[in-house]
């Protein structure tokens, strides 16, 4: 029989495929005319996006099967598969691109959104990407005190990731992209005693109680430096 850590483990994971991701409002670009993102499972935050930019044309491409149903009520063309396989049949190329919690579970994350940021990326188009935090301290204090590094089925330790990120691996994935991070979010500071920490450190705490990056990348010459990123934190309650 199934615990209620396996049953709240089971809603996490199930609420993942059917949420939209409105935390991203304010990395959006102004105008957008064809969306693309990979991974959208149910495809929640295409439909949400379709309420922004009316006029635009969304595309979700997505490796689960069992989520194609729901997906093309939600997107304008479904496409199920590996992003891999599928770059050279999704077509022209998009102004916004979203990869939300997405380049962890592959198996080289950069030269995925290389293929992608070459091959589908518009020139001024925006690319938005998150990714977990592994600084965290849920992760860092187990570890330090505990010598505990445990899997879970959802979360930082999700089982399925095979890559880890911290602020500097996260913007450097992009950066050898070639694109730059124009703006930045950190999630997972809206709770109370989130809040309270990062208030009485003064920010001093901001990046170990991050749970994700999600960053804004736009196409950049290799003569561009990264500049710094004022990360903004989330005001949204997920």
């Amino acid at each position: 029989m199934q615990g209620r850590a396996g049953a709240a483990q089971d809603t996490a994971a199930q609420n993942y495929y059917i949420r939209s991701r409105r935390e991203i409002r304010s990395l959006l670009p102004s105008r957008a005319s064809r969306i693309l993102e990979v991974g959208p499972g149910a495809g929640f935050t295409l439909a949400w996006l379709k309420s922004i930019y009316s006029a635009a044309t969304t595309f979700g491409v997505e490796l689960n099967q069992e989520l194609e149903a729901d997906l093309k009520l939600n997107a304008d063309v479904a496409m199920i598969g590996d992003i891999d396989d599928l770059i050279l049949r999704v077509g022209s190329k998009f102004d916004l691109i979203l990869l939300l919690d997405v380049l962890e579970h592959v198996p080289d994350p950069t030269r995925t959104l290389q293929a992608i940021t070459r091959n589908l990326l518009m020139d001024g188009g925006r690319v938005i990407v998150s990714v977990p935090n592994i600084a965290h301290l849920s992760v860092t204090l187990p570890l330090l005190f505990q010598r505990r590094f445990e899997y879970t089925d959802s979360g930082i330790l999700d089982r399925t990731h095979l890559k880890f990120f911290v602020e500097g691996t996260a913007v450097r994935l992009l950066n050898d992209s070639g694109l730059v991070v124009k703006d930045g979010l950190v999630t997972g500071i809206e709770g109370p005693r989130s809040k309270m920490l990062d208030r009485l450190t003064f920010g001093g705490l901001t990046h170990h109680l991050a749970k994700q990056y999600i960053m804004a990348g736009e196409l950049t010459t290799a003569s561009t430096a990264q500049p710094k990123i004022n990360w903004k934190k989330n005001r949204l309650i997920s």
